[in-house]
């Protein structure tokens, strides 16, 4: 019985021996598409992990450091504490017995092993795509492509170029590869280009891989041979500016260094065991010292009491730098492994894209159609992913609005309004209706102008000054002025206004 230690055990083997049945059954199919491969993948994969879960919790059983089997094995013979009595022991069973089929009085003796097959084998597990992806087919590196792009180690150019130029990181220049913009880049596309192959490929034996990789980078690393990385480069005693947190060789002067701000700086100095304390020009000017002098040769009074015992070796923060070095260049190993495994996809992915460009958005939904009748001819369209590869707006339905009505409403028209904050409207319809909008009206009250007619159009700050200046301006020139325009007559007949009448009186001349 599954209370007893020794049952727990049987129906674990059991279990396992019906999974590996099941493995064998699915991976005899044949898939039809690509989608059916993934399914059966997917099903393996988790009948593994099943397996794996359960083999270790029998190696607990069989390690027995509680010493409950060997006491167990030892009462079916009979042994007890007092010392064998076999009739007691035999009674206590039966009563285990009964308590048990009186708490599962649906357990069942014998299991049919092909009872739960056929439903376990036709079980769709969930896969996570993105309409981009197309269920595994191509890659979605957009908002990577984004990063690349506006970054200081990228350059501006075409998704479909960068598709050719993301996995060769070589021809980054060294210098900006120790910047934190570049870490973070190459974090996010490991990240994505892992979890994308797990998901396309999650029979692969992802430890030994990147095991594999791991060693034969610490004998590269070691032996100098990295590709792109050199490890003599403090045999001079001094730590070159690619290794300090702050890239000096794009700095000449002090007030330029300023500029970068205190955190920055403080981040710099720490990194070079240098003080951190002072004003920013004091921390601009200390860090600057160390463009073309080296630590060794840098007075005492600039470093900080933990990094004095590393500024005699003239080493400074050169072992954590190069701890820095040696991660960075081991993720983008482990990312050219990640590329050559999804070398076939990368160049689908490009043909897709190259494809795209040349189609109107009619062919492109009639090629989206044709795939998916191929890959998978009897699945509902509520099953199905919604594609939206230009982007268009969601409709009541939460399918993609028509092509012909997002042209129509010129919802591809960006306005953005500063007096919003930057807001983007799209569409001329939305820019023009947001005028009478809450945003908007915040954001002409907290500039002191009244949101009138006059200001429609009106997106810049600058501009909606200017208006309520020259508005103003032309209210005074019309408006009554008493005295300036109030006439007053003297004895004589002479005419003044009211306020030349009052000082001219105020003096006795009238």
């Amino acid at each position: 019985m599954s209370s007893t230690l020794l049952e727990v055990t049987r129906a674990s083997h059991e279990e396992v021996e019906r999974l590996e049945r099941l493995i064998v059954k699915d991976l005899q199919n044949e898939p039809a598409s690509n989608k059916d491969r993934l399914f059966q993948s997917h099903r393996v994969r988790n009948m593994i992990d099943t397996v794996t879960s359960i083999t270790h919790k029998l190696v607990e059983i069989y390690e027995d450091s509680d010493n409950a089997r060997k006491d167990e094995i030892a009462a079916l013979g009979g042994q007890t504490a007092s010392g064998i009595n076999v009739f007691s022991a035999f009674y206590d069973r039966l009563k285990e017995i009964r308590e048990y089929h009186r708490k599962h009085p649906v357990a069942r003796g014998v299991v049919d092993p092909n009872d739960d097959s056929e439903v376990l084998l036709k079980e769709e597990p969930p896969i996570e795509f993105s309409g981009e992806e197309a269920f595994g087919r191509y890659l979605d590196l957009h908002e990577l492509y984004h990063l690349y792009i506006n970054s200081k180690f990228g350059e501006p150019i075409e998704y479909s170029a960068y598709l050719d130029v993301f996995s060769d990181i070589d021809k980054v220049p060294h210098k900006k590869k120790m910047t934190r913009q570049y870490r973070e880049y190459l974090e996010n596309l490991l990240e994505y280009l892992l979890y994308f192959f797990q998901r396309t490929e999650p029979l692969q034996d992802f430890d030994r891989i990147f095991s594999k990789v791991t060693s034969e980078f610490e004998e590269n690393w070691a032996a100098g041979n990295v590709q792109g990385w050199d490890n003599d480069n403090q045999e001079n005693g001094h730590v070159p500016s690619q290794h300090t947190a702050i890239d000096l060789d794009y700095y000449s002067t002090v007030e330029e260094l300023v500029e970068v701000g205190p955190e920055r700086l403080k981040e710099a100095l720490a990194a070079l065991g240098l003080k951190t304390g002072g004003t920013v020009q004091q921390r601009a000017e200390r860090l600057f010292l160390t463009k073309d002098t080296p630590l060794e040769k840098l007075d005492k009074k600039h470093f900080a009491k933990v990094g004095r015992g590393l500024q005699k070796n003239g080493v400074g923060a050169a072992p954590q730098q190069d701890e820095n070095s040696k991660e960075i260049a081991l993720m983008e190993a482990k990312m050219k492994k990640l590329c050559d495994l999804l070398e076939e996809t990368i160049a689908r992915t490009k043909d897709n894209v190259v494809k795209k460009q040349a189609l109107t958005y009619e062919e492109i939904e009639a090629e989206r159609q044709e795939e998916e009748t191929q890959e998978d001819t009897e699945s509902d369209d509520e099953e199905q992913q919604i594609y939206n590869p230009l982007k268009l707006p969601m409709g009541w339905d939460g399918k993609p609005i028509p092509y012909w009505l997002y042209k129509l409403h010129g919802l591809g028209q960006e306005f953005k309004c500063e007096i919003c904050g930057n807001y983007s409207y799209w569409g001329r319809r939305a820019f023009e209706r947001h005028f009478k909008e809450w945003r908007h009206q915040h954001g002409m009250r907290c500039l002191g102008i009244p949101n009138t007619k006059n200001f429609n159009e009106i997106t810049s700050i600058e501009e909606a000054k200017d208006l309520w200046k020259k508005i103003q301006q032309k209210q005074g020139v019309t408006k009554w002025r008493p005295d300036l325009e109030e006439e007053y007559e003297d004895k004589e007949g002479n005419i003044y206004n009211k306020k030349t009448y009052t000082d001219l009186q105020r003096q006795g001349l009238i």
